[in-house]
């Protein structure tokens, strides 16, 4: 088996109105100025993918403008509308499945994050695509894990994605799928803690 470099597509889930955090997520900034999506589209470009699909729904205009003041270049990161939002992140998710069908046709698999993860990184991304102990191909599943906890990147090899499409339903997104067919969990508790911030209670990491 080679031990080329996969193609993957990235995808940001950023469709989410934000409601227990007060305001759409794909506008919140960190403390220090870093917009939450531009450090999510840079951590999927960073760790390897191309392009990187990014998922808006909720002030998706005022998203948008944000984005593109941080990548000029729209062949590499390119928006995807789901109009359906508001239904839960069975849509977003079906959105970007199908916006990488067309976009990247050669694609093997996606590595997925969502937007509500301030401390990801590309080091996440890379371990997670990376062609070690297998290769990435289109039959892969795999979750990053902290502590033991199950988060984000997780990356969705091409094989599965129909099936996956067709599992979606409301406000859940790949997590049962990926639990019903064994995806493998890679150990990233050394490159940040993953975690995902529903409130501004919540530590950002």
């Amino acid at each position: 088996m080679s031990n080329a470099p996969a193609s993957v597509t990235g995808v940001v889930l950023a469709a989410g109105a934000g409601t227990r955090f007060g305001t759409p997520k794909a506008l919140v900034k960190s403390d220090d100025g870093t917009s939450w999506l531009a450090n999510a589209v840079r951590s999927l470009l960073g760790g390897g993918c191309s392009p990187v699909l990014v998922v808006l729904g909720a002030a998706a205009d005022e998203a948008n403008a944000l984005l593109r003041r941080s990548f000029s270049d729209t062949e590499s990161v390119q928006v995807v509308l789901a109009d359906d939002w508001q239904s839960g992140m069975a849509a977003s998710l079906r959105s970007a499945l199908t916006a990488a069908s067309a976009v990247a046709p050669e694609a093997d698999a996606v590595a997925i994050v969502t937007v509500d993860v301030p401390s990801l990184g590309a080091a996440e991304v890379r371990r997670l695509i990376a062609p070690e102990p297998d290769a990435v191909g289109r039959h892969t599943l795999r979750q990053a894990s902290f502590s033991g906890r199950p988060g984000h990147p997780v990356v969705i090899g091409r094989a599965h994605w129909q099936a996956l499409d067709e599992s979606l339903t409301g406000d859940t997104g790949a997590r049962p799928y990926l639990v019903q067919h064994g995806a493998r969990l890679v150990d990233c508790s050394d490159l940040g803690n993953g975690t995902d911030v529903d409130s501004r209670n919540d530590p950002a990491g």
